[in-house]
């Protein structure tokens, strides 16, 4: 079995011996966010076109004309978390273990050590991951030929990746992250909207919320995943999508995230963005977030609360 490994300062290499260890290096993706899909372009469906100029319309108006004394008390329309990472630390002994366990069923011989996983986080969706993956290192013997077929083998690879992800979660293996359930319950005792947006499966997703969270707060969040919206995170479409069905005003919502993709899909839709660090992203460059911390922490430990993410709501009206 070839257990690939990937170093970002590697350069691109044919495809690996399977008798030996492969490096590997990921292409640098172009993402859509800084394109002309980003601005609202053919790409997106009639709503989340109208949701991108709505966003900006609406954002620059509250900069150039918003009053210079909010209300102390402001808080956000909604709070939208990502899912993995940030409710909970799910890749390395979530995710990436059922990866493997898929590709030990299908006798793929393939194998994501932890080193290349976090590099395979860089690119957006578990399926999008596995076709890079294949691409750069070549195909299975078992994979089809043909793309329209390789299209259904992946989907059904990760089909199965989240029955065996979803087990672990329905067995509350891996724990909601230090916070995460307090600041929720902050956000609905005061009227706030409270959504999760992930890349990841919605099955996977609703299982974390309804078994981690309970399902007396899972009925009050709504969840955007997936497939949902045509262009992953780092495009900004799923926070638009999402801020759309709120009814709210992007500029109004705050997120928390724990990757730089994930802030860069916030930023991008014209949002505040806290970053939580997770196990993976400790050292990504964060420069561009609105805070950032190691966790939300409970007391006595807290870092932040619902009242710090109203007040970031609040530069946004200083020059």
């Amino acid at each position: 079995m070839a257990i690939a490994t990937l170093s970002p300062t590697s350069s691109l290499l044919p495809r690996a011996n399977p008798s030996t260890n492969a490096r590997l290096a990921l292409p640098q993706l172009p993402w859509p966010c800084s394109s002309s899909h980003a601005r609202g372009g053919s790409a997106y469906p009639p709503k989340l076109r109208s949701a991108v100029r709505d966003s900006r319309r609406r954002t620059s108006v509250a900069t150039c004309s918003a009053a210079a004394s909010p209300s102390p008390s402001a808080l956000p329309s909604a709070l939208l978390f990502d899912c993995d990472g940030v409710l909970v630390d799910t890749e390395k002994d979530g995710h990436r273990i059922s990866f493997n366990d898929t590709f030990q069923e299908r006798e793929l011989g393939v194998t994501w050590d932890v080193d290349l996983y976090g590099e395979l986080l860089k690119i957006g969706g578990g399926k999008e991951r596995m076709t890079a993956y294949f691409n750069k290192t070549g195909w299975p013997e078992k994979a089809p030929k043909s793309e329209e077929e390789r299209k259904e083998f992946i989907a059904a690879l990760h089909k199965r990746k989240t029955e065996l992800f979803m087990a672990l979660i329905e067995k509350k293996l891996l724990p909601l992250r230090p916070g995460v359930a307090k600041l929720i319950d902050q956000a609905l005792a005061k009227g706030v909207r409270v959504a999760v947006c992930s890349t990841s499966n919605e099955k996977a997703v609703s299982a974390i919320v309804s078994c981690l969270l309970g399902p007396e707060r899972a009925e009050k969040i709504k969840i955007f995943a997936g497939d949902v919206v045509p262009r992953k995170k780092p495009d900004p479409a799923i926070y638009l999508l999402a801020a759309s069905t709120l009814s709210v005003d992007p500029s109004s919502c705050v997120v928390v995230e724990d990757s730089a993709i994930g802030l860069a899909a916030a930023k991008a839709a014209g949002m505040k963005c806290i970053v939580t660090k997770s196990g993976y992203t400790a050292e990504e460059d964060f420069v561009n977030a609105d805070a950032v911390f190691d966790c939300i922490g409970d007391p006595p430990e807290e870092r932040f609360d619902l009242t710090f993410c109203g007040s970031l709501l609040e530069k946004q009206y200083v020059s």
